[in-house]
């Protein structure tokens, strides 16, 4: 059973930065596709980034040029560097593993970024 455990969340101030992690235990990832989610109460959860696991990266319009993912499958860790943050980057995020050779899809539990104006 693949377990993903996300960190690094936290306060930041407008222009500044933050990196998360998503550490998986229990399963390689080296053939999932990972994503990085977010979420505002009251609000559906929206994609922010993903990688596939020859590291085609898809980043959404509202991120991109200022968040870049990346993917250590030896550390099974994938991690997503934050720059230029923005109050509407406000949301906790979540790490998502989706297999790309058969079922399995997995979340991991969250973690607050909240971003000062």
């Amino acid at each position: 059973q693949l377990k993903l455990v996300e960190s690094g969340g936290g306060l930041a101030q407008t222009g500044g930065s933050l990196r998360l992690s998503c550490e998986a235990s229990g399963v390689n990832l080296r053939y999932y596709v990972i994503g990085w989610f977010r979420q505002i109460p009251g609000k559906e959860r929206e994609v922010v980034s993903c990688i596939s696991s020859d590291e085609i990266k898809y980043y959404s319009p509202s991120v991109d040029g200022r968040f870049a993912i990346s993917r250590d499958d030896l550390k099974n860790v994938v991690s997503l560097q934050m720059d230029s943050l923005k109050p509407e980057d406000t949301a906790v995020y979540y790490c998502n593993a989706d297999s790309e050779v058969g079922p399995g899809n997995y979340w991991g539990q969250g973690t607050q970024v909240t971003v000062s104006s």
